[in-house]
């Protein structure tokens, strides 16, 4: 849905009328499930941009302060929860501002220190322990779960870019990422890893954003930015330890993502699909 600074502003004016002297401003970039706004210096109010991110308000509200007391790097933080309204229908947040530019290749000082970070700061995280945590689901897309999800999606796909793609070789390592299963725990899974939502300060990471995918489960999409956005010598950093089947299973996230976002009105969205996919074909040869 369409939300404007008027719907922000009577939002304030009515539910937290201590605010309504702060200046809110539109930030750089908002992002898709949520449409994001400074509230004056030192806060940010995100609203659901539709009923499917509907819930993550109220899900960052309940766990961001629990996960942040487990980890050395900062996160949002969650200060108020606004109520919905006739009209604006869904809950949404208010959290502390942090500090840093988004993630790119010319803010980082080089690709293997930045691996290392982020690693980091994902093992912190899957060691949080996530007892009661919301299990994968249609609350978070999925992402935590089975692959197996996408799998028609995936195919159609596929059929598609037929004659964009190597659709035989794609399709070969779509099945090997389904069929590269594995005992393991469950553990915190953050579901949107991705440069959006990595903060970058002097170099180096300086905090991670955005938990409202959050769940419990298989890590595996956690890693698809092993495609996404590294090259070969960052991604083996990144990837250090990991099982294969996990690497598989992490591949295939990529791969889906770039699949159904080959074609997209969007440049951006279609050049870092290209890319993943090159570095996927690339990586498995």
């Amino acid at each position: 849905m369409e939300i404007c600074i008027e719907m922000v502003q009577r939002l304030i004016n009515e539910q937290y009328p201590e605010f309504m002297g702060l200046n809110i401003k539109s930030v750089e970039k908002s992002g898709h499930d949520n449409r994001t706004f400074h509230l004056g210096e030192d806060m940010i109010i995100r609203l659901p941009s539709g009923k499917d991110y509907a819930m993550q308000a109220k899900k960052e509200n309940q766990w961001l302060l629990y996960l942040a007391k487990h980890l050395s790097l900062p996160i949002s933080k969650p200060l108020y929860l606004g109520k919905e309204t006739e009209y604006y229908p869904y809950p949404w947040s208010i959290l502390s501002y942090l500090e840093g530019e988004t993630l790119s290749y010319d803010n980082i000082e080089n690709q293997e220190i930045f691996a290392v970070e982020l690693r980091k700061f994902l093992d912190e995280f899957q060691q949080i322990p996530c007892e009661n945590g919301p299990d994968a689901g249609k609350h978070n897309f999925y992402r935590g779960g089975n692959l197996k999800v996408y799998n028609h999606e995936t195919v159609e796909a596929l059929n598609t870019l037929s004659n964009n793609i190597n659709n035989a070789k794609l399709l070969d390592l779509w099945h090997l990422a389904l069929a590269s299963n594995e005992q393991m725990k469950n553990v915190w899974v953050h579901g949107d890893v991705a440069p959006g939502n990595l903060l970058i300060k002097n170099g180096h990471l300086c905090a991670v954003i955005d938990f409202g995918i959050l769940g419990v489960g298989d890590p595996a999409c956690d890693y698809a930015m092993a495609w996404t956005f590294f090259n070969s010598q960052g991604r083996e950093v990144f990837l250090k330890g990991l099982s294969q089947a996990m690497r598989n299973r992490a591949m295939g996230w990529a791969l889906w993502k770039a699949l159904i976002t080959y074609e997209s009105d969007e440049e951006e969205r279609r050049v870092q699909a290209k890319y993943t996919i090159a570095q996927i074909e690339k990586d498995y040869d």
